[in-house]
């Protein structure tokens, strides 16, 4: 795991951290190719630039977000309520974290994609890329 990210894991309260532990070593093992950094204030990780998924520390716990997530079609993540095509799911504890789930959510995230990377250039106009 980078030194960014584990920091970032470290400064969370005990429960959280051992969420975002967890979540960053199944994000790792399941998209070995990603580059990942904290990106505004979190960890994110980017397949060729695009963001794909990131969590962050909330009030009432960890949220995986998934920026192209609303097409993922999966009960469990809740789509965003902006013009973006993100969705998450809320965790406040390790046991929540369903692998299964998880592998399959990452597996999508490879695959389905909106270009994020070029949103600016494009004024705000999401493109499709996969």
């Amino acid at each position: 795991m980078k030194e960014e990210i584990q920091a970032y894991n470290n400064k969370q309260a005990a429960v959280e951290n051992e969420i975002c532990d967890s979540l960053a070593a199944i994000i790792n093992q399941q998209l070995p190719e990603a580059e990942s950094k904290i990106w505004h204030a979190h960890p994110v990780w980017f397949l060729e630039g695009n963001p794909v998924v990131g969590y962050s520390k909330l009030k009432n716990g960890i949220r995986l977000m998934f920026w192209s997530g609303a097409d993922f079609e999966e009960e469990l993540l809740q789509v965003g309520t902006g013009k973006f095509k993100d969705a998450s799911i809320l965790y406040t504890s390790v046991a929540q974290v369903n692998l299964p789930d998880l592998e399959r959510w990452l597996k999508k995230a490879r695959d389905i994609q909106w270009d994020y990377k070029n949103l600016v250039k494009r004024k705000g106009q999401l493109e499709r890329l996969k």
